[in-house]
């Protein structure tokens, strides 16, 4: 079983090795990719010495356009051309449980082709100290994407993710045309259109432990942007001819 995490950063110097450490600790073994987008507190050459110390950590620098987006497609092209069968995402800044992988794992294995750590399915939780507004725009956004792209999935935002490597490779990523977090929601748009098995398993997400979020206005007005042309897309049948055409 060839698993590997993808981790985007952007000064992330005091979260990385923490997480680092306890993803080469679970009881499967993953390859960590992080894909460091220029971080100018040495996030990236934390990154080259933690790979220096461990083989299963390899470093992307990354010196083209900045964002979430393109930081996952580089990362994500990159495990699927060393031929990793499962390929995982997830935030640098530990909000994310790393004990929680080997489940989405199991489920991709057991026969689905993407798990989500969702926070919005029954035994989901928010241990967060965000403001009543922040919580309604999360939730709201994520219902807002789960109409306009069609699915039943409850948390259509989450970037704990792991992919069947096999299915993910049907999608074009350099056609994903979002810049930040609306990645996410453009990309389960395109293995929704191709028919892929979907699952959510909870998760209980946390508030970061060291550093400062990216989530910026641009990045909001963005995702509502895209989600909104998905839901176009859909209505018109515009997403079904390309899902045909792309196979």
């Amino acid at each position: 079983m060839r698993v590997a995490v993808v981790v985007p950063t952007y000064n992330e110097i005091e979260n990385l090795p923490k997480l680092a450490q306890r993803l080469l600790g679970l009881p499967i073994e993953v390859h960590v990719f992080v894909v460091d987008d220029g971080s100018p507190d040495g996030t990236g050459a934390k990154a080259d010495e933690l790979a220096a110390a461990d083989p299963r950590v390899h470093v992307i620098h990354r010196t083209g356009p900045r964002g979430y987006s393109a930081a996952s497609k580089e990362g994500l092209a990159a495990c699927l051309s060393e031929g990793f069968e499962y390929v995982a995402t997830m935030d640098a800044d530990l909000s994310h449980d790393p004990d929680v992988l080997p489940r989405l794992v199991e489920a991709v294995a057991a026969g689905a082709d993407l798990a989500i750590g969702s926070r919005y399915i029954e035994g989901g939780q928010l241990e967060v100290e965000w403001s009543l507004t922040r919580r309604a725009v999360s939730q709201a956004g994520s219902a807002y994407a789960r109409i306009m792209v069609g699915t039943r999935v409850r948390d259509c935002t989450s970037g704990f993710r792991c992919y069947r490597a096999s299915t993910l490779s049907t999608i074009s990523l350099s056609q994903i045309e979002s810049e930040g977090y609306s990645f996410l929601i453009e990309l389960l748009a395109a293995l929704t259109d191709r028919g892929a098995t979907v699952v959510e398993l909870p998760i209980t997400y946390v508030d970061r432990v060291s550093g400062s979020s990216k989530i910026s206005g641009d990045i909001v007005r963005e995702a509502l942007r895209r989600t909104t042309a998905l839901g176009f897309a859909r209505l018109t049948g515009a997403r079904k001819r390309a899902a045909r055409a792309a196979g």
